[in-house]
C-alpha cells in the first residue's frame, strides 16, 4: 500500500501490482538521476511560454468576437473551447507520460500546438477559430507532461522545491500572457498574438528536443488499461479527490475574477486595452508563492500552508468587492486583491501537486492529469459563469460567487479527518 506523504491523511489501497517492484523491502527504490538548476530553469521557462497559449485569448475576447462576427453570448466560447481542449488533453494525452518516452511525447504534442496557433492566426470565421482553439488547448498539455518529468528527475527531499520552481514559471506564463496579448494586440493585431506564439512554441520544441534527457517509463499497462485505471484512481484516491476539488474551487474563483475584471476596468475605470494589460501585470508578483510553497511542503507543513492559501484567496475576493468606484485608491485596492488572489492560488496548486506526486512515480502522469483536468474544468465553468453573473448583477454578484468558492474549499478542508500522532 502506498504511504501518504506531505501531512496528508489518507492512503491509496489500489494499484499495488503496478508498484509492487518498487515497494519490495529487499529492493530499495532507485534514486532519481537529479536535475540541474539550468534544466529546472529551462523546463520552467518552457512551461510558462507554452501554458500562455491557453490565456492569450482571454483579454482579446472583445476584438476577436467583433472581427469574427460572434454575438456577445457566444464570445465566451473563445476562452471556453481552449479550456475544453486542454481538459481533454489532460485526460487523454497526459497519461501517455506513464507509457511512452517523455521527450518524444512532449515534442509531438507541441507540434499540434504550433499548427493550431497558426490556424487561429489565419482564422477567417468563428467556426475555424473555435476549432483551432480546441487544439491549442490540446497541444498545450505538453506542460503537464513536463511537470511530472521534472518531479521524476528530482530526489524526494527536493521534489517540492523543484516542482515549485517549475510551477513558478508556469504561473508566470499564465499571468504574463494577458498583458502580453493586450500589448501585442494594441500595437499590431490579435492575429499577431497567435502568429508570434506559434513561432515561440516551435522554438521551445526545438530547444527541448536537444536539452531534455530521455525518460522511458517502466513497462506496465496498455493505453486502454491505463485510461481505465484513471477511473479507479479518481474513485479510490482520497488525497487526489480532495486536492483536485479544493483547487477546482480556487482556480474557478481565479478564472472568474480574471474573466470579469477586464470588463470592470473598461466600463468603470475606462482603461484602454493597454491599461488593462498594465493592470494584469500587477498579479504577476503572486507567482513568487510557487517556490515558497514547494519549500514549505518539503518541510512537512502542507496543512497550515493549505489553510493559509485558501484564506488568502477568500480575503482577496472580499477586498475586490470594494473596488467598484472609479478612483485611484479603489484601483490600488483592486490591484492588491489581484496580487493576493494570485499568491493564494499559486501556492495551493504547488501544495496539491507535491501531495499527489508523493503517491508514486508509476502513477504520476495519470494523477497529474486527473488533478489538472478537474480544476481546469472548474475554471472553464467559472469563466463562462463570470460573463453571466456580470451581465445579471455586475461586479458585486460576480465577486460574491467567486468568494463562495474558496470558502467552500476551506470548509471541505476543515472536514478532513486528522491523522493520529504516531
Amino acid at each position: 500500500m502506498l504511504k501518504n506523504l506531505c501531512n496528508e491523511d489518507t492512503t491509496i489501497p489500489i494499484f499495488q501490482s503496478e508498484l509492487a517492484t518498487a515497494e519490495r523491502p529487499a529492493l530499495p527504490a532507485p534514486t532519481p538521476p537529479g536535475i540541474s538548476p539550468w534544466l529546472t530553469l529551462l523546463i520552467a521557462t518552457a512551461c510558462g511560454l507554452v501554458v500562455a497559449n491557453l490565456y492569450y485569448a482571454q483579454p482579446l475576447v472583445g476584438p476577436i468576437s467583433a472581427h469574427l462576427g460572434m454575438s456577445t453570448q457566444a464570445a465566451g466560447l473563445i476562452v471556453t473551447m481552449t479550456q475544453i481542449g486542454y481538459c481533454a488533453g489532460l485526460l487523454l494525452v497526459v497519461p501517455l507520460g506513464d507509457l511512452f518516452e517523455n521527450r518524444r511525447l512532449i515534442i509531438t504534442v507541441l507540434g499540434f500546438a504550433v499548427f493550431s496557433l497558426a490556424a487561429a492566426a489565419l482564422a477567417p470565421a468563428a467556426a475555424w477559430f473555435l476549432a483551432a482553439a480546441i487544439f491549442i488547448g490540446l497541444g498545450s498539455v505538453a506542460v503537464q507532461v513536463l511537470v511530472p518529468f521534472a518531479a521524476h528527475l528530482a530526489p524526494e527531499a527536493d521534489r517540492g522545491r523543484v516542482v515549485g520552481n517549475v510551477m513558478s514559471g508556469l504561473m508566470l506564463g499564465i499571468m504574463l500572457s494577458r498583458p502580453a496579448a493586450s500589448f501585442i494586440a494594441e500595437t499590431l493585431s490579435w492575429h499577431a498574438v497567435f502568429a508570434i506564439s506559434a513561432v515561440v512554441t516551435a522554438l521551445v520544441a526545438i530547444v527541448l528536443r536537444f536539452a531534455l534527457p530521455r525518460r522511458v517509463p517502466e513497462p506496465g499497462l496498455s493505453y486502454g488499461a491505463m485510461l481505465a485505471s484513471m477511473a479507479q484512481l479518481a474513485r479510490h484516491t482520497p488525497v487526489l479527490q480532495r486536492r483536485a476539488l479544493y483547487h477546482a474551487c480556487l482556480f474557478g474563483a481565479f478564472s472568474l475574477f480574471w474573466t470579469v475584471v477586464p470588463l470592470l476596468l473598461a466600463e468603470v475605470y475606462h482603461l484602454s486595452q493597454y491599461g488593462i494589460g498594465l493592470f494584469a501585470l500587477v498579479g504577476v508578483s503572486g507567482a513568487i508563492a510557487a517556490p515558497i510553497a514547494g519549500r514549505v511542503a518539503d518541510r512537512g507543513w502542507s496543512r497550515p500552508a493549505t489553510a493559509f492559501a485558501m484564506l488568502a484567496a477568500a480575503a482577496a475576493l472580499l477586498l475586490a468587492q470594494l473596488g467598484t468606484t472609479a478612483s485611484t485608491p479603489h484601483l490600488i485596492l483592486l490591484g492588491f486583491a489581484a496580487i493576493l488572489l494570485d499568491f493564494g492560488v499559486t501556492a495551493h496548486i504547488v501544495l496539491g501537486q507535491r501531495a499527489i506526486f508523493a503517491l508514486g512515480a508509476a502513477l504520476r502522469s495519470r494523477l497529474n492529469g486527473l488533478y489538472m483536468a478537474t480544476f481546469f474544468l472548474g475554471g472553464a465553468i467559472c469563466s463562462a459563469l463570470g460573463g453571466w453573473t456580470y451581465a445579471q448583477g455586475g461586479w458585486s454578484l460576480s465577486m460574491a460567487v467567486a468568494l463562495a468558492l474558496p470558502i467552500m474549499a476551506f470548509l471541505g478542508f476543515l472536514s478532513e479527518p486528522r491523522k493520529p500522532a504516531q
